[in-house]
């Protein structure tokens, strides 16, 4: 994992959103219909070009696949582990102190935008048999998309992100919570060192830590030991892997809302940092998480680790002030070190396949350049190669 010591580097969470051409004949698939699989490989392999050349474009230095070939950051995992069926209707029980003060703010969301506009939907998926590893065609695909584009346009370093073992369905099957997430980390395992094999970063997507202390059943005991089995299993999902390889990513799974059901991130930063990852990206971008960098001035991060918070939210339309970007990654370099900071996005634009992304898809690219904009200030300020006087922020 590159670290910078002449100036901040920049990259984000993930998703992008997808061509309209791709999702027409993603759609077609998802919905069982019948369609052309070449066309299909063709149109994720010209998509993947398309992210990374405005990723380029754009002054993103670590860049992503955009998830092209994914029909959700939870449902394309379906596709690669055995052992699963859909229930729909099936109460996952995320959300649900935020549902219960807010409903008819999330009936309408959830219908309209996140989950309800993508285009297969997200049911819930309940562990019923043995739980393995079968995406290898597709990985390998995936994999030979973003080599291809990397290497046209000489890219250093990508990531390529990746569900969680803590996100991955219900357990029906086996003897116990813990029992499975261990079966699911050994299928996981699998993908993530391909991952490495091909020479890329892995990011391991984790928005459901968060949910654990947003579980209003658990009690404080409860909800320590649960968050340790998570971090646990995340840990032995990477296990052999170098920490330098991994960045770790958790959110909070809404995109736009009231959010004032969301843990904050010192209620978890022990947990977090206990993964063994060489980088750690979360929210610090949008208004309820925003102030949460003053916890690096009580907490020290390990020694040869990144953070990459978030600097621009995907929480909101608006096009964030490169000056104020700037402002934002100062405050972390102060307390990090600024070779210790990747400045970065809160989450994914487009974490399920949608026609019509909740940031519209050139509100996207102008957030990014603006990212990228940010960081230059940031670092000419950092680096001392502007005056200095407004550094106090």
């Amino acid at each position: 994992m590159r670290t910078s010591k002449e100036r901040i580097l920049t990259t984000h969470v993930g998703s992008l959103p997808r061509p309209h051409d791709l999702l027409d004949i993603l759609k077609l698939k998802m919905d069982g219909a019948d369609y052309d699989a070449g066309a299909l490989d063709a149109q994720i392999a010209a998509s993947v070009d398309q992210m990374v050349t405005q990723q380029v474009d754009a002054g993103i230095d670590i860049v992503a696949d955009g998830e092209m070939s994914k029909p959700g950051h939870a449902i394309y995992i379906e596709e690669r582990l055995t052992g699963y069926e859909q229930r729909p209707g099936f109460d996952t029980g995320y959300y649900a102190a935020e549902k219960k003060a807010f409903p008819e703010y999330y009936e309408d969301y959830f219908a309209r935008a996140h989950l309800g506009g993508a285009i297969a939907p997200a049911h819930p998926v309940i562990c019923v048999g043995p739980v393995e590893y079968v995406g290898h065609e597709a990985l390998k695909k995936d994999l030979e998309n973003l080599r291809a584009s990397c290497t046209k346009h000489g890219v250093e370093e990508a990531f390529m992100p990746c569900a969680a073992v803590t996100g991955v369905g219900h357990n029906e099957y086996y003897g116990s919570q813990e029992e499975y997430m261990y079966a699911v980390a050994d299928a996981l395992s699998v993908e993530y060192n391909a991952i490495i094999d091909a020479g890329f970063l892995l990011q391991v997507d984790d928005p459901f830590l968060p949910h654990v202390y947003m579980d209003t059943s658990l009690s404080e005991k409860e909800r320590l030991a649960k968050a340790n089995m998570f971090v646990e299993t995340v840990n032995h999902s990477i296990r052999g892997i170098p920490a330098e390889k991994i960045r770790y990513h958790t959110c909070y799974g809404i995109n736009q809302g009231p959010r004032v059901h969301e843990p904050d991130l010192p209620m978890m930063v022990n947990e977090v940092l206990k993964v063994n990852a060489g980088a750690y990206s979360f929210e610090a971008g949008n208004p309820r998480h925003e102030h949460e960098y003053h916890l690096w001035e009580e907490v020290k991060l390990p020694d040869g680790k990144l953070v990459a918070p978030g600097v621009i939210t995907h929480a909101s339309s608006v096009v964030e002030h490169p000056e104020y970007i700037a402002e934002r990654i100062v405050r972390f370099a102060d307390r990090c070190g600024r070779e210790n900071v990747l400045a970065s996005t809160d989450c994914g634009f487009s974490s399920q396949a949608i026609y019509k992304t909740e940031v519209e898809n050139r509100v996207v690219w102008a957030k990014l350049s603006a990212l990228a904009q940010g960081a230059k200030i940031a670092s000419d300020k950092l680096w001392g190669r502007v005056g200095t006087e407004r550094r106090a922020m």
